[in-house]
Parts: structure tokens; C-alpha cells; sequence
């Protein structure tokens, strides 16, 4: 299987060189973070070449999250964030991407009827524009259940953060109950001052068991982290990258195993 990382982990370094050294730590695909939030820059766009000509395959791009909790909004800030994922899902045609993922709206944000018929807008646009659409656990484990429920459009699927699970809802079986729609991995360990995105094993996060789920939900993507260098900047971002790698590998390995 392949091995991949998302992009936009840390370092001041510029986005030609920085696909360069994913592609040779040993990376096969990459995550793209799709807006110019996170001092990412309007430039986010130019990432998708500079990816390829690395010898990288993009497995998805991450929408905007500064918004997410508008999707019910009956104003211009809820029209807003609509339009951003209807207009993601016509960039991944554009560039040739086959998955996008979302963030809904936190549980305290509740969605509402105005926000189910913009997700059913967000069904419409990526059945014709054959975009899979992949949900995120997060904090909205009951929206993220009233999306996936009342939803069986083969487009739109489920993205799995190990991490999230650990900390918002782990004794809420999610790769049980929509591993089949799996679109997308975000792998990464709960330890650190912030308690998320760390490389795996350093945490609390039940790495056996986690492997063995995604195992069971017979996806074939890659084996994806999502890691950020937050307690890791005394490593050059050739080192950080390379324990990446090794912890890619080896979580891959164990999917291998499993499988056979």
C-alpha cells in the first residue's frame, strides 16, 4: 500500500522545495490544505503542480475549517461557507482530485433543515462533478451521524481521524458504523501540549486496534498521517519527515499483516 502525509505541517520552507522532501522521505501521496488560512498564502493552488512534479499523488484536499460551524446560519455567513465547498468541489475537478474533506458544524451547533439542503447541495454538485465528498470526525459526532444517516450518495463518505476518536467520543464505534464509506485517513497520536496532532506512538491513541478497525473496513487508500511539528521544532523538517515516514511505514506494515 502507499504511505502519505498532509502538507501543510510546519516549517518556513518554500512549496516547491517542501513537496521535494516529502517525495524523498519515501512519501507516495499527499493531502493539500485548500485556502490561504494558516499562513498558507493565495498561492494554495500552485501546490497541486509542484506536488506532481514531485512524483506525488494527491489523495484529497482539506476545505477551510475557519467557517464550518455556519453551515445552518440563514445569513450571508452561512451562503458564505456553502459556496466555498461548492466551489472546492469544482477545483477538484479542475485539478483532478478525486476527494475533498469537510468539517460539519460542531454538536453545539446543531444542523438544521436549512443545513441539511445545503448538504444535499454539496450531493448534487459532487455526484456530477464525480467528487467524493469525505466527512470528518470531530466534535460533531451527532451531526456528522444525522449527515451520514440520511445520506447514500455514493459521493459522500466518511473521513476517519484516529485522534478526534480518541478524544471526543471513543467509546463511539465509528469505523463500525460507517468504515464502509471510508474516504480518507487522518492519522496522528494525542500526545503534545495540545494533545493532537503528534507523530503516532507518541500518545495515548490504541494503535492496534485502530489498524485492525480500518483493516476490517476493507479500505485500500493510503495510509495516511496528518501530524503538525507543534514539540518537534528542534528536528530539521528532513528529520521530522523521515520519523514520519518510519511511522508510516510501520502502521502500514501492520495493515499489510492484517490483511494477509
Amino acid at each position: 500500500m502507499m504511505v502519505g502525509i498532509y502538507d501543510w505541517f510546519g516549517y518556513d520552507i518554500s512549496i516547491k522545495d517542501r513537496y521535494k522532501l516529502i517525495k524523498e522521505a519515501g512519501f507516495d501521496t499527499v493531502m493539500l490544505w485548500w485556502s490561504e488560512g494558516f499562513n498558507r498564502g493565495n498561492d494554495y493552488q500552485s501546490s497541486v503542480q509542484y506536488a506532481l512534479d514531485a512524483g506525488l499523488f494527491i489523495e484529497n484536499i482539506h476545505t477551510p475549517v475557519q467557517d464550518q460551524n455556519n453551515l445552518s446560519l440563514d445569513n450571508l455567513a452561512g451562503e458564505r461557507v456553502i459556496l466555498c465547498y461548492l466551489q472546492c468541489i469544482k477545483d477538484c475537478l479542475e485539478f483532478h482530485i478525486p476527494t475533498m474533506v469537510i468539517h460539519l458544524p460542531n454538536d453545539k451547533y446543531p444542523i438544521n433543515e436549512l443545513g441539511m439542503k445545503r448538504v444535499e447541495r454539496i450531493t448534487n454538485q459532487a455526484e456530477e462533478f464525480n467528487v467524493n465528498v469525505a466527512f470528518e470526525n470531530l466534535e460533531n459526532i451527532h451531526n456528522l451521524a444525522l449527515v451520514l444517516n440520511h445520506n447514500n450518495s455514493k459521493k459522500i463518505g466518511f473521513c476517519y481521524d484516529c485522534c478526534h476518536h480518541a478524544n471526543y467520543a471513543i467509546t463511539n464505534d465509528l469505523l463500525g458504523k460507517y468504515g464502509k464509506r471510508l474516504m480518507a485517513l487522518h492519522l496522528h497520536d494525542n500526545g503534545g501540549q495540545r494533545k493532537q496532532h503528534q507523530l503516532p506512538f507518541s500518545g495515548s491513541v490504541d494503535w492496534p486496534m485502530v489498524m485492525q478497525k480500518i483493516v476490517l473496513t476493507d479500505y485500500k487508500g493510503a495510509t495516511t498521517l496528518e501530524p503538525m511539528n507543534w514539540g518537534y521544532e528542534n528536528l530539521s523538517i528532513q528529520g521530522f519527515l523521515s520519523s514520519a515516514y518510519s511511522k508510516a511505514k510501520e502502521l502500514d506494515n501492520w495493515r499489510n499483516c492484517l490483511y494477509n
